[in-house]
């Protein structure tokens, strides 16, 4: 065997301090995601002819938006857990605790990534492009957040790998006995994820996808893969629809999403993009319009 068990870290490792600041080791891992996807994503865009420095401009709009799309979508995916009597209204804002969703990221990230877009003149679509694989890595690194915060495991397992949670962690389920190991969601993600890049690098390679066609084949891939983690998850105050858990129905349109916007395009666009700019946008018009206004 593999591994005994996996262990859960102490929880003194969740936080440490510094001075008088408390530093969250989720957050670290969310900060590090983010800071690998500016870097893969601007070395994607600057190999398509964007220049240095792109991305930041674009993610400042991003990333804010998408973190609040990520709690509030977590937050309205479980109400009892924050809307009950004697409940604690700020615990709303408290992303430190963990509780941030993926689908509620990519639902704000994309509405903040179409306005930075618009304003450095990138084409929404080659972003989306090269920043797919990139989330995917960004993903990964997060989900050792949610290790660290004991949380995201899945059903009982006798398998070597099992994860050990406490019994007195608040998700531990209350009809088992103690020292009952569950699926490790979290490094099945993120060996799922790791999986994808390699998938969407060679796809990538082989068939010159563009025109948001490489963001296609993420929602599919993370879709399918999501819709099976979430099947095998314990997480008994999400809503659910008819039996199924929201984050199942989610995976559901993001495959349907991604399998509609590959068809689409590739009878759209049967060229590549000719710039990662917009018509009439990209430093040299942009000197151009300068020139012209003094």
């Amino acid at each position: 065997m593999l591994f005994a068990s996996i262990p859960s870290p102490d929880p003194a490792w969740a936080q440490f301090h510094l001075g008088p600041l408390t530093i969250h080791t989720y957050a670290l891992c969310i900060l590090a995601g983010i800071i690998a996807a500016v870097v893969i994503t601007q070395r994607r865009l600057s190999d398509r002819g964007a220049a240095s420095g792109v991305v930041l401009d674009i993610i400042i709009w991003a990333v804010p938006v998408g973190l609040i799309g990520a709690r509030f979508y977590h937050v309205f995916t479980h109400i009892g857990d924050y809307f009950h009597p004697g409940a604690n209204l700020w615990n709303v804002f408290a992303i430190w605790d963990g509780g941030n969703a993926l689908y509620g990221s990519l639902l704000g990230g994309a509405v903040g990534a179409y306005i930075g877009c618009r304003r450095t003149g990138i084409r929404f679509w080659s972003f989306v492009d090269a920043v797919a694989p990139a989330m995917l890595v960004a993903q990964s690194l997060g989900r050792f957040g949610n290790y660290f915060n004991h949380e995201l495991f899945g059903l009982p397992t006798t398998l070597p790998w099992g994860l050990e949670i406490l019994p007195t962690d608040t998700m531990f389920p209350k009809n088992l006995p103690a020292g009952t190991l569950f699926h490790p969601l979290f490094l099945y993600e993120i060996s799922w994820n790791l999986l994808g890049v390699a998938i969407i690098l060679v796809l990538e390679r082989k068939f010159s996808l563009d025109w948001g066609r490489v963001f296609a084949v993420y929602l599919i891939w993370y879709g399918l893969g999501r819709s099976w983690l979430e099947a095998i998850r314990i997480d008994p105050t999400s809503n659910a629809l008819w039996g199924i858990p929201a984050n199942i129905w989610a995976s559901f349109v993001a495959v349907a999403l991604g399998i509609v916007l590959l068809v689409v395009q590739s009878r759209r666009h049967l060229q590549p993009p000719p710039s990662p700019y917009q018509d009439g946008r990209g430093p040299a018009a942009d000197l151009v319009a300068t020139a012209a206004a003094e």
